[in-house]
Parts: structure tokens; sequence; C-alpha cells
């Protein structure tokens, strides 16, 4: 009946612990720190102390000895049987060891239970269960279970406790199950702890728990306060969803202060900010008659739950920092940390110093949430200092190294951020830390990653004794943001070989080293790799597999994933946004798109704008381009210097240079490089040179750098106008600038002086280039074709090939130009050949449109009909007028061949001006001056606008245009004068006018008159007006005629002079009485 009474009913023992029992039956209580009273504190641990088994033979044999260390009662000393004086050895035992945590106290406790007889008694051996579980001695407190030979519900509670709070959940969960199977009903403590103990071991144990649920739900713990938290947090930490959780906490008759805290915790967790503020709101109100006043883990979730919020967060921050202050809890460890990193999250670092400056105790919590924040911040140097203060006040974790190795990466010299790294990965070595816990190893992958030290991430992950996910993960993004696309998709696949399963985060590294490749077929085995893991579903997976598609111009793939994304974000909108408008062809879909993502509620930010304004650009739709405009202004981001950018380029390729201007003079300081190549650009494209160079020479003025893109394109204008002398002086500004040697610059040079007319400084440029690229020698090569040197192409060609350059489509017009130039039709045949079966190119329409012109200018015309009916395609306007081209330059042989592509031409273009001249060429050539008329008749019907010929001359007072029989220039006098004494002298040379080219019907006499004028010749006689020895270089905007060509033989020879011809097709060098051509062209 006492040992009835001591062991059911001890209230008269008095108990002052707050770890865990109370005095109520001995029953065990948990412990204060664990989430069954405060579910809200997080990563809550005990640290076991060292196990200290004592068997009890042992324990015997120890008392003898240890009898004198003991300050006992004489009655505690020696067993004794009177009832009173057993009663006082065992209240002195109890108070005496009950609140103990000392090993040394266990083992003395041990002992005079079993010296005293009471080994079968059960409060004091539960007591010391607990004892052992304080101390950490889980096999101790294991092994005393064991030899109990009574047990009751109390003792299994204490040992499933103990095991719970040690983390060992699995334990726990089994001995519950021990429990239930001996027959023993479960009190409210066991369940408790049991669901713990499901809560702690992750979703794998819910159905454990739904099952204790079950059972629980039988008894009359069912409406218990203290189980029914612990559901509230288990659901909450188990299940995606938080509606379990809200039915238990719905359920709840009478709740209290903990019951509040758990379901505001569950909302927190699940970032439901809304949720978690309307609870507390009705929290303060039910709570009115219960003082539910909110405690530092109240504030902690609410504080989490203010963080998850993006669009409120940093008002609910805020508010609860005036909250927090007014309740007296800033100063609070626990609050204190999380007000810290909440505002340094948010970007709020002055706050959060000054609330980490103001609390009263800091721990590594508090220093890491705050360096955590800066890092973020970018401020790797600040959360540095704040490490270097704070290590000697703070106990450093583990977790405290791996913010500071995160922290070197955010440097503003990586340089110096991968020093410091390097010192402290010493350290670690040095200490033994670096194997204690693979976050260190991941660290400093991620460290040496982001710091450019691509090779000392390598070396770390190999010499890695563990390495889980996030290693993997660290690796291969690693290789992927420093270039190592290869090795980046190597290592995904010795990650699957490992068994490990990839996350998402792997899938997004590896599919991006994918689209860098360019590879389609991996990156689609990846995709599959998703689908089978559930993993495409996640919308930075499906962002990364857009991006995948898009750049790999499968348009198709990339609307289909987009139409399956079960939620999309703001990046996967301008993902497919940007893949549409990037294809001419879909750029209506892009702007559909577009709708779309305004209709869903998104606004579009500066990446939509940048993206639907480049499609803008390149089809030229200013109306289009103005709306968008408009919307970007209604978004307040048309000041974005991208924007205006992006704004320039869309409005100098539609033609709207008033437009740049405005934006341009609007834009100011936010001018960059790009800014001013756009409008260099737009001048260019629309054929305003003069303010192109003037805008070259302002920038150069007010100490702009030109770089690279600035020198190629104004270079590319001089070559399209062949203004040599501002092309020398682009040229010598490049020098100046030592941009030259820039392979981009050196190519765009090759391409002016070629096209200036300069073949020999183009090819004296080529030959010092000290890097090439394809560009550089597609320039050269073209180059040497438009000037005639079809033999030095070829040779080039050759040489090209020898030094590893694969040639490109670009490369094989040049080769077949200039087999057309020189006649080499067996030579060219066997290159466009060369081009599918050598080199895996297939011909497009601009290489038929050579081997057309090359057959046409050999005479073969027969062949050319072959040639056109065997084509993989259907000709396009280049061809056709490629052929009727051919049959004008055959004196009136196969008509019909020349009148079916007229057909075609005036079928395709009916308002080309061109056509109509050709046709009529055609006639004239062969003397059939009725279908001429018609041909020119029908021209006027269609109000086609013939270009007027005209020849140019550049001298240093000015550009000098002349048309035929132009008598508009100040020097007429001198001109004509010049031209009769031109005449005479090629007369008396042999010269006799080729009249067939003067394609009118008209006398002979009015014919030579009407060639004597053309207005190539007025541009040779003018030049020859001024006093100089230099070449003379004149420019047309047509082909030369045959009767001038023959005219400028004789005045090279007559003048003694060299006379440079560029015609709308070619250079003609002529000297000393012969031409470059060889008069076949």
């Amino acid at each position: 009946m006492f040992r009835g009474f001591l062991t059911y009913t001890s209230r008269r023992i008095p108990y002052h612990s707050n770890h865990y029992f109370s005095t109520f039956t001995a029953s065990p209580l948990p412990p204060r720190d664990t989430l069954l009273f405060k579910p809200q504190k997080p990563n809550h641990h005990i640290k076991p102390h060292p196990l200290l088994p004592f068997p009890l033979q042992n324990l015997v044999d120890q008392y003898k000895t240890s009898q004198s260390h003991l300050n006992l009662p004489i009655s505690a000393q020696n067993p004794v049987h009177d009832p009173h004086l057993r009663f006082e050895t065992y209240e002195f035992l109890v108070h005496r060891y009950q609140d103990s945590c000392s090993p040394k106290d266990a083992k003395q406790f041990h002992l005079q239970i079993f010296k005293n007889g009471f080994t079968t008694d059960l409060f004091l051996p539960n007591t010391l269960i607990n004892i052992y579980v304080r101390i950490g001695d889980l096999v101790s407190a294991h092994k005393l279970f064991d030899e109990m030979p009574n047990k009751n519900s109390v003792t299994w509670a204490c040992l499933i406790s103990g095991y719970n709070q040690n983390g060992m959940p699995d334990e726990a969960c089994a001995l519950f199950k021990g429990m239930i199977c001996a027959g023993f009903i479960p009190n409210h403590y066991a369940f408790g702890s049991a669901l713990r103990a499901c809560q702690e071991s992750g979703p794998g144990s819910l159905k454990l728990g739904m099952q204790i649920h079950g059972l629980i739900s039988k008894t009359r713990h069912a409406s218990d306060v203290v189980v029914c938290n612990v559901l509230i947090s288990m659901y909450g930490s188990c299940l995606d969803s938080a509606d379990h959780a809200r039915c238990i906490f719905d359920g709840i008759g009478i709740k209290n202060s903990i019951s509040w805290n758990s379901i505001i915790s569950v909302y927190s967790q699940r970032g439901d900010a809304i949720s978690a503020f309307e609870l507390f709101s009705s929290m303060q109100r039910e709570g009115l008659g219960f003082s539910f006043k909110p405690n530092e883990y109240t504030f902690g979730s609410l504080i989490t739950a203010a963080c998850s919020s993006l669009d409120s967060g940093l008002s609910l921050l805020q508010q609860m920092l005036t909250r927090v202050k007014k309740s007296g809890f800033l100063r609070d460890l626990y609050v204190g940390s999380a007000l810290v990193s909440g505002f340094a999250r948010f970007g709020l670092i002055d706050y959060a110093k000054n609330i980490f400056e103001q609390m009263s105790e800091r721990n590594e919590v508090s220093m890491n949430g705050l360096m955590v924040g800066l890092v973020r911040q970018n401020q790797g140097e600040a959360a540095t200092e704040v490490f270097m203060e704070m290590k000697d006040l703070v106990g450093i974790n583990i977790d405290s190294y791996v913010v500071l190795l995160s922290a070197f990466a955010e440097f503003v010299m990586l340089e110096e951020g991968r020093r410091k790294g390097r010192e402290v990965h010493a350290y670690l070595i040095r200490t033994g830390l670096i194997d204690v816990k693979v976050a260190i190893g991941n660290g400093l992958v991620n460290m040496y990653s982001k710091c450019g030290a691509i090779r000392d991430a390598c070396s770390v992950f190999r010499l890695m004794v563990d390495k889980d996910s996030v290693s993997w993960n660290s690796m291969i993004s690693g290789l992927d943001q420093n270039e190592c696309f290869e090795d980046a998709v190597i290592s995904f696949c010795t990650m699957r070989r490992t068994g490990l399963m990839p996350s998402n985060f792997t899938l997004i590294s590896t599919l991006s080293s994918c689209t860098s490749l360019g590879c389609l077929i991996l990156g689609e085995q990846i995709h599959c790799e998703g689908l089978k893991l559930g993993l495409d579903l996640d919308v930075s997976v499906s962002n990364a597999l857009l991006a995948l598609y898009a750049e790999t111009g499968c348009l198709t793939e990339c609307q289909k994933v987009f139409s399956l994304m079960p939620e999309y974000d703001q990046v996967s909108w301008n993902s497919v946004i940007g893949a549409l408008a990037d294809s001419e062809a879909s750029v209506s879909e892009a702007v559909r798109y577009l709708l779309d993502m305004m209709r869903a509620g998104w606004s579009p930010n500066r990446v939509t704008f940048i993206n639907i304004l480049s499609a803008m650009s390149s089809l030229s739709l200013s109306k289009l381009g103005h709306q968008i405009h408009a919307l970007a202004l209604k978004c307040s981001v048309a000041d974005d210097s991208a924007i205006e950018n992006a704004l320039l380029c869309c409005y100098g390729k539609c033609g709207e240079m008033d437009d740049c201007e405005k934006i341009f003079a609007r834009m100011s300081e936010r001018r960059d490089d790009i800014s001013w190549n756009s409008m260099i650009s737009g001048y260019i494209h629309n054929e305003l040179l003069h303010k192109a160079m003037d805008l070259v020479w302002f920038m150069m003025q007010r100490g702009q750098r030109l770089d690279c893109f600035t020198f190629a394109t104004v270079l590319s204008a001089c070559a399209s106008v062949a203004t040599l002398e501002r092309g020398m002086e682009v040229h010598a500004c490049g020098i100046r600038a030592c941009s030259e040697s820039d392979v981009v610059v050196g190519s765009a040079l090759v391409d002016m002086y070629s096209k200036c007319g300069r073949i020999d400084y183009a090819s004296r440029f080529f030959e010092l280039m000290p890097v090439r690229n394809v560009y550089s020698w597609n320039s050269m090569i073209s180059g040497y074709a438009r000037h005639g040197h079809g033999d030095k192409a070829l040779k080039l060609f050759t040489q090209m090939k020898q030094d590893g350059q694969p040639p490109d489509h670009v490369t094989f017009v040049g080769v077949l130009s200039a087999c057309s130039h020189v006649g080499l039709v067996e030579e060219g045949f066997k290159h466009f050949k060369s081009m599918s079966e050598v080199y895996g190119l297939a011909p497009r329409m601009e290489h038929f449109s050579c081997v057309v012109d090359l057959l046409g200018r050999a005479g073969e015309l027969d062949k050319v009909e072959d040639f056109i009916n065997g084509m993989p395609m259907k000709p396009n306007v280049l061809i056709w007028r490629t052929v009727l081209g051919a049959c004008c330059r055959a004196n009136g042989r196969n008509t019909e061949l020349g009148r079916r592509a007229a057909e075609m031409l005036l079928e395709l273009e009916p308002q080309n001006a061109v056509n109509y001249v050709l046709l009529s060429n055609m006639y004239a050539s062969g003397g059939k001056w009725e279908h001429v008329a018609k041909a020119r008749m029908a021209m006027r019907e269609a109000a086609a606008k013939k270009e007027a010929g005209c020849s140019w001359v550049t001298m240093k007072d000015g550009v000098h245009v002349f048309v035929a029989r132009d008598k508009s220039h100040p020097d007429k006098d001198l001109i004509y004068e010049k031209l009769q004494e031109l005449n005479r002298k090629m007369r008396d040379a042999g010269y006799v006018p080729q009249t067939k080219y003067a394609l009118y019907d008209l006398e002979l006499e009015s014919k030579e008159e009407l060639l004597s004028y053309h207005s190539e010749k007025l541009a040779i006689a003018f030049v020859l007006t001024r006093n100089s020895s230099l070449p003379i270089r004149i420019m047309k905007n047509l082909r030369v005629c045959g009767d001038c060509h023959s005219a400028f033989t004789y005045i090279s020879k007559i003048v003694g002079r060299q006379i440079v011809l560029r015609d709308s097709n070619r250079f003609h060098h002529f000297d000393d009485g012969k031409c470059s051509c060889g008069d076949y062209w």
C-alpha cells in the first residue's frame, strides 16, 4: 500500500525541476524546450553526454569503496527494514537526485536504489531513467528499462520521450510500438512524445503518426489540449497542406497559448502570412479573458511569416518591430535574432544592425542572421567584419563558417575574396572541421566557384569524404557558371550513377549547360528525366526548358512546355515572349503572349519590353513600336537605360530618327556604349553617314571611349558608301584607341578597304592580323572576288582550310563569285558540290544564284535553264533577276528564257523598275525595238520609277555627283572641254564607240553622242581638270556599260594614271590600257 502511494499518488513529494517531470503522479512531463509545449522554437537539440553504461554488478562492486564519500544519513548508509526509516531514505533519495544532471549522481543514485532494495519500485527507477535521459546516456537508460521487473506507462513514456529529446525519433517510434504490443495504455505524455518522434522522422513516419492519432481518438486523450497541440505541429510539418492541422485546432474545446502558437507556426512555416496574422488577431480577441499574451515564440513565428510575404512583408515586419518593442521582447535572444534576420533579408541593414546592438544577449544565430542579410545585399566585406568582431564573443558553429564562406563570393574584388577564402579553407583543414559536416565542403565548393577558381572547387569536391545532393548541385552549378558546360553535363551523369536523385536545382544547372552547348538531344533526355521525377512541374525547371528550346530554335516545343506549366512567373512569360520575338515569323505570336500576360495580371518588366522591342526592330513595325513605348511609359519603366537603348534601336530601324534623337537627348547621364552605338547604327541604317560621323567625332571630343562595336559599325558604313577617306580616319582613331588588333575591328577594316577600292591595303592588313576568324577570311576572299582576282581568292580559300578554319555559307558565296568573275565554271561546280558533300552545308538561295551567274557569264544559257529546273527549292527574285541579266549580256540570244524570267519577276515584284529595265535592255540588245517600247510602256503603267544612273568622285572639297548629260556642275564648261579632248585622243588611239550599248532606236551619230556623255565619263573628265597624279576613284550606282568600260581602258593609257571604277557589281582596275577583269565581266 505504501509502495503504491509513492508510485501513483506522490503529490507530497516536492519537485522543483523545470526540465522533465512535475510532481503530479510522478508522471514525466516533456521538457520545456521541446515542441510539446513551445512548438515554435527551432532547431533545439540537447547535446548528448558521453555514454556511461553501468551494469548493476559493477555498481555493487563499487559500492563498498564509495561509502565514505557519500553524505548520507545513517539510515541511508545501511539497509533497514523499519518502515519509518525506509520512508526517510526514500524521501532523501528523491530530494537528493530528482533534479540531478550529473553522470556521477546518476551512478550513485543507481547504487542507492540497488542497495536499499528499491529495484522493484517504480518511481525511483523512473526518476533514474529521466536522469540518464538528461545526461544523454540512452544506453544506460534502456539497460535499466530492460532490467526493471515492473514497468508502468510512465516508465515507457520516460524512455520514449528520452529518445525523442536526444534526436533518436526512429528508436522512439519503435519503443512506442513495443509499448502497445506489451499491452500498456499510453498516457498523454507517451502519445505526445510518439507524435513528436513521427514529426521529427519526417513525412515517411506520417502514416504511423496518423495511426497514433486514430488510437488517440478512441481514448479520453482525444480532447487533451497537450496532445492536440502536438498533433497540430506534426500535421503542419509532415503535410503539404495546413488543413489537417487547422481541423485539429478548430476541434480543441479550450485552447491555450501553446495551441495558438502551434497553429500560427504552421502557417508561418507555409509562408502564409495572411492566415498567420489573421490567427494572431483571433488569438488576441479570444484571449481577452485568458490573458493570451503573445510571447517570444508567437513573435518569432509572426516575424518569419512577415519575411515570407513579398508584397507587404516589410510593412508587416516594421509593425511587428513596434509591437515587439511595446511588449518588451526586443532584447530577447530569439525574437531579436528573428528581427535581425528579417530586416537583413529585406536589405534594411541599418535596422538589422541597430536591433543586433540592442540585444542583451547575442549568439551565433543572431550573428549568422545579420551576416546572411549582408551577403544577400552583396556586402561580403561587411559580413566578414561582423564575423571578425563577434567570433570571440559568441560560440561559432559550423553554419557560421558556411555563411562566412558565402560572404567571400560577394567581395567587390573577387581576387581578395578568393584569398580570404583560402585562408579560412586552411584553418578548417588545420582544425579538422572540414570533414565534420558536409555543409563545410559544400560552402567551399560554392565559394571557389563564385570566385572564379573552378579548379579549386573541383579539387575540394574530389576530396570530400561525404557528398550529398547539395554537393553535386554546387559543383554542377559552379561548372555551368564558369562556362565549363561539358564538365557540368558529365558531372550530372556521374551523379546519376551514384544513385543520388537529382533535384530541381540539379536539372536547372544541367539544362543551362545544354542550352549553352546547343545540345538539344541531351536536353531532351534531361527533360524526360524531369518528367519521370515530376520535377518538370517546378516553375524554375520549366523556365530552364523554355530557354533550352528557345535557344535551339524549337519554338513549337517551347510553346508546348509553356502550355503545360501549372503556374507561371515573370521569367516564364519573358522566356516565351523572347523566344517568339527572336523569330520574325512569330512576332505576332509574341505580341499575343504579351497581351495574355497582362490579362493574367502580370505587369511587363524591363526584360519583357526589351524582348518585344527587339521584335519590333527586326520587322520595322513603327506603329506597334509607338504603342509599346506608350505602355512602357504607363508602367513607369521608360526611363530605364536598357529600355531606352531598345527604343533607340527600334526607332532607328523603323526610320524614326527624330524620335531617336529626342530619346537620346533625354538620356543625358544614362547614356552608355550601347546608347551611342545604337544612334550611330540608326544614322547609318537611314543613310545619314554624315550625322553618324559627326556623332563619332563628338564622342571623341568629350572623351567617350569608342569600343570595338562602334569602330566596326562605322567602318561598315564607310564601306557601304565607299568613302575611303572617312574610313581611313576611323582606322586612325582605332589605332589611337589600340583597337585595330581586335579581330572584329580587323575584319571590318579588311571589308572597308576592299569595298573602297584599296584591295592592296586590305590584303596588307589581313596579313598583319594577329588573330583571324571566319569573318576575316570571308572579307578577304569576297574582296578578291569583287576586284576580279579570282585566282587569289581561290588560293586564299585553300590557305583558310589549311589553317584549320572551317568555311561557312558566306565563304562559299565569295568562292563561287570569284569563279564567276573569272569564268572558272568547272571549278565553281566542284566547290558548289563540296558544300554538302565535304562540309555538310546545305546550299542556300544565294549559292544557287552564284551558280546561275557563273553559267550566265560563261554564256551557257541552256545549262542555266536545266540548273534552275533541278533546284530543290522554288527560285526567288534573286535567281530570276540573275537569269534575266545573263540574257541581257547574251545579245538577244535565248529570249524565251529571258521572257520567262521577266514574267516571274513581274509576278513577284510588279513595282520594281529594275525588272522592266532589264527586260527592255534584253530586247534592245537583240534589236527588238517594238518589244522595248512595250516593256517601257508596261513600266509606266505600273508606275514603277527607275533609279537614275549616277557616278561620283570624292575630292578634297567634297563629293561631286554626275548624271548623264549633266550640265549642273559649276565647272561644266571645263568638264565638257576636257571630255571632247579625251574623245579626240581616244579616237586617235583606235577607240570606236560601241553603239550597241546605246539602248535606244536612234541614228548612229545620236547613239555615239549619247554614249559620250555617260555619267562616269563626265566624272573622269572632271577629275582630269584638277592637277594630280593620284589614282582616280569613281563610284557608280549601276552596272558600267561596255562602251564606258572600253573608253576607260584607253583613257588610263592616255593620261598615264590608274583608274578604279566601282559599279553595282564589282571593281574594275584600269591601268596602262588594261582592266583587271580581263574584259570578262
